[in-house]
Formats: structure tokens, C-alpha cells, sequence
């Protein structure tokens, strides 16, 4: 499995390229009692029997089954349990609220503090970005990486969210939070209540506007440097706020993502350790929301 960020390639629980159910597909109609290829089922050995297929009596399931819906839970000692994804993300959030509010308090945003306070923000998060792009092309899951990840993202979080707060729009922090739970807790929902299907046809469309929304925000960027200013005006103004809106939505479209990769690697009998991972990619993700929220209020308090 690797990283749910939007701006890494994405992999699911799987021991190939695939991502989450879409890079593996069960052997529908096979006999109970058959044996479960690791075509079907990344994590299973060899000649381990093949659950009852749940879809038996499923009209869906034969749409169900070209998306590599996972057969049966695999309820195998040392695998991964919904548990294990909730207590891992609660300890990788826990450090980045922790040390964002560290950053908060001990590195001051005033006028004769502001350069040395954003510079070390900035220093924290390049560092966070190296640490994540290394995790992301790890194969297997490094507590101590993903933890140190969230120490220095948190960092340059609580610098930013500071500044944003202080200088530019107040309150805007404390939005930007409730902000990104009301659209975890919304994607959530939707998800579990089926209104979200996360298929072939909904990843395919959410990476291709991804690259899209990443290639412009680099234009960007690189117009903003050579050129001055806001470059073509994407993070400022009218436009600053529809592609604040975008960023929003992608978001939570990765969040959609994001949930059927612990949903297939619960169902799949993921090794207990990739917990870290899900709560990895689910933080990266969150951090993604939070700071496109910040920026979106900026832009909309700022121009009061």
C-alpha cells in the first residue's frame, strides 16, 4: 500500500501496482471450498481456501466483482482490524495537533519574529515532504517515519495557521478545522451509506483531475516566482477561490479513496502493520483539506 496523498501515486493493499480492490480481482463463481489465488486475494498463501463468496446471492455482484470488491473478511490472527486504523490515526494526528500547538505558542508571528518563525515553518515542511515521499515509496510501513513526518508537519502547520490566524483573517484556523471534520464526517457518511462508489470509473476520473489541479497550482508557482506577484492568479482573488473550492472537493474525493483502502485491506487480511499506512495516507490527506480550508478563508476574509 502506499500513500493516499494526492501528490504521490497511489497503490492499494496490494502486493502489486494496483490500487486497493481496482489492481486485484476475486475469482468470482468458483466453488466454496476452492482455492484462493493471491489474484484474488494479495495477502492469501498458497493453498489457502477461498471463503464463501458473499455475492452469491448478490444481483450486484457480478458489477461488484470487476472492481475487485473484496470477497470475505479474513478474520486471521495478526491482521489488520479497523482498531488498528483508528488507534494508528489517532497517534499520527495526536503528534501533529501536539506539535503544531508547540509551534503555536513558542514560535511568535509578530513583526520582529515572523521571518525566523516562517523559516523554520518552512524548513519543517520541506523536511515533512522529503520524509513523506520517502515513506510513500517505501514497501512496508516505518512507525517511527510516519510519526517524525506528523512531528514536522504539525510544525509548519501551527506557523502557518498562526500567521494566517494573527495576521490575515481571525478565527480563520479554528474554521479551517471544523471545516476539514465536517467533510471527513460527510465523506464518511456518504461512503458508508453507499451514495459514494468508489470503482474504477471514480478513481480514474479523480487522478486525472488531481494531476490537473497539481500541474496548475506548479504553473502557478512557477509564474509566481519568475514573474511576481499571485503568477496566473490561482491562489488569490475570484479564481483564488473556485480553485480553493476544487482543492476542497479532491480532498474529499481522497478521503472516498482513502476508505475503501482500509475497507479492502480489512476484507483482504492486510498485515496488521499497514495500519500505519492507512493512518498515514488518511493524515496527508487531512493536512490537505485543513490547509486548502485556511487558504480559502484567507482569500474570503481578506477581501472584507
Amino acid at each position: 500500500m502506499r500513500s493516499s496523498n494526492p501528490v504521490f501515486s497511489r497503490r492499494g493493499f496490494s502486493r502489486d501496482n494496483g490500487y486497493a480492490g481496482f489492481g486485484t480481482q476475486p475469482q468470482a463463481g468458483g466453488p466454496a471450498g476452492g482455492t484462493q489465488t493471491q489474484q484474488g486475494n494479495p495477502y492469501a498463501a498458497a493453498g489457502q481456501q477461498a471463503p464463501a463468496n458473499p455475492y452469491a446471492t448478490n444481483p450486484y455482484a457480478q458489477q461488484d466483482l470487476q472492481y475487485g470488491a473484496p470477497q470475505a473478511p479474513v478474520t486471521t490472527a495478526g491482521r489488520m482490524t479497523m482498531d488498528d486504523v483508528v488507534m494508528r490515526t489517532a497517534t499520527t494526528l495526536g503528534t501533529l495537533l501536539v506539535t503544531a500547538a508547540l509551534a503555536w505558542a513558542l514560535l511568535p508571528v509578530d513583526d520582529a519574529s515572523i521571518s525566523k518563525s516562517f523559516g523554520i515553518a518552512i524548513g519543517a515542511g520541506l523536511i515533512a515532504m522529503v520524509l513523506g515521499l520517502v515513506q510513500a515509496f517505501k514497501r512496508k510501513a516505518s512507525p517511527a517515519l510516519i510519526l517524525t513526518y506528523a512531528a514536522l508537519e504539525g510544525v509548519f502547520l501551527g506557523v502557518v495557521s498562526s500567521i494566517v490566524d494573527n495576521r490575515i483573517a481571525d478565527g480563520a484556523a479554528m474554521q479551517a478545522v471544523l471545516g476539514t471534520m465536517a467533510v471527513f464526517v460527510g465523506v464518511l457518511v456518504a461512503y458508508k451509506a453507499g451514495w459514494i462508489r468508489v470503482n474504477r470509473r471514480f478513481y480514474g476520473f479523480v487522478m486525472a483531475a488531481a494531476m490537473g489541479f497539481l500541474l496548475l497550482t506548479a504553473v502557478n508557482l512557477l509564474f509566481a516566482v519568475f514573474g511576481g506577484g499571485d503568477g496566473l492568479g490561482f491562489r488569490s482573488g475570484g479564481l483564488g477561490i473556485v480553485f480553493g473550492i476544487v482543492g476542497i472537493l479532491l480532498g474529499a474525493c481522497f478521503l472516498a479513496l482513502d476508505f475503501k483502502q482500509v475497507e479492502d485491506g480489512i476484507a483482504y487480511g492486510a498485515p496488521k502493520e499497514e495500519a500505519w499506512l492507512a493512518a498515514f495516507g488518511l493524515t496527508m490527506t487531512l493536512v490537505w483539506i485543513y490547509l486548502e480550508f485556511l487558504r480559502l478563508i484567507a482569500i474570503l476574509q481578506g477581501n472584507d
